[in-house]
């Protein structure tokens, strides 16, 4: 447990940390949106190159990304009806919808590493292969065209050209490939990637304000984005018949936090930042506590 909470704490005081510096006034809102736009355009890019380069790919795993599509597109067909039925404004519609189809397996991967080891990383990098394909295709499109587009068309070539999944996609041809790098393109891509995390949740923690605005949807983004998520996930594990660590994971995952790239997108999108905050920040404090709950249960 001692590894478990090691790789948990510093998560924590970085976040903390992002909300000291903004209250020193030493950082602003502004600040997070450029650490944002250097995550989307720079690291995690090359964050997702590395986890499609040297992901271990099996056709005896192919359902864990398909349970991840499937999820997403389910709950999506909860989310989008009951978002409209709120009558939000289009930027806060947008962050209430993307918050909900966005899991946050990054954040169960501290948790997942420390009970499991790299057998529970194996199966994290396969099943993130879905999540990730519907975050910067699925979700993102959602986040464009209730964004700052005016007239809500979606510019395809903006859409075409996102370095995140063009890394991901990159990545898997290398890996099909059998593409050996150099040492020095895969520490230089190390290097790049390895600050993703804490730029996030830096500006998490500059966006943050204890003060909770939109309970009611902040809630309702929350049942469907872990309550949802959570049951679709044992029905999964239940209907494929599957046990053991692959079932507890599975449900781990289908049941994550709202996604970091909630927040990312709203900033580049323009959606509500400071409902995207609070949505992320609120949810990753509830994942601290059942997460490992999960784990011990499961």
């Amino acid at each position: 447990m001692d590894g478990f909470w090691s790789k948990v704490i510093p998560i924590i005081i970085i976040f903390f940390l992002g909300y000291l510096l903004k209250k020193i006034k030493l950082f602003a809102s502004g600040t997070a949106d450029t650490l944002l736009k250097i995550v989307f355009y720079v690291t995690l890019p090359a964050l997702t190159f590395l986890s499609g380069s040297t992901a271990e790919l099996s056709l005896k795993f192919f359902y864990l990304p398909i349970i991840a599509i499937a999820v997403v597109l389910i709950i999506f067909s909860v989310s989008f009806p009951i978002s409209k039925k709120f009558n939000l404004p289009k930027a806060t519609q947008g962050t209430f919808l993307v918050g909900t189809l966005i899991m946050n397996t990054g954040f169960t991967l501290p948790f997942v590493l420390a009970a499991y080891g790299n057998q529970g990383l194996a199966i994290y990098t396969i099943f993130d292969f879905g999540n990730t394909l519907m975050i910067f295709t699925f979700a993102y499109y959602f986040a464009i065209k209730f964004g700052k587009n005016e007239h809500r068309k979606i510019p395809i070539k903006k859409f075409l050209l996102l370095p995140p999944i063009w890394g991901l996609i990159f990545g898997i041809i290398f890996n099909l490939l059998k593409f050996e790098f150099h040492p020095t393109a895969l520490n230089l891509l190390d290097i790049v990637g390895k600050p993703t995390i804490f730029l996030i949740i830096l500006s998490l923690g500059i966006y943050f304000s204890p003060k909770i605005t939109n309970l009611g949807k902040m809630l309702t983004v929350f049942s469907i984005r872990i309550g949802l998520g959570m049951i679709l996930g044992i029905l999964a594990v239940n209907l494929l018949n599957i046990e053991g660590i692959m079932r507890t994971l599975i449900v781990i995952f289908c049941g994550a936090p709202v996604g970091y790239n909630t927040l990312v997108f709203a900033s580049l999108e323009e959606m509500d930042k400071e409902f995207a905050a609070s949505l992320v920040s609120i949810s990753l404090l509830l994942g601290i506590i059942y997460v490992p709950l999960l784990i011990y249960f499961l």
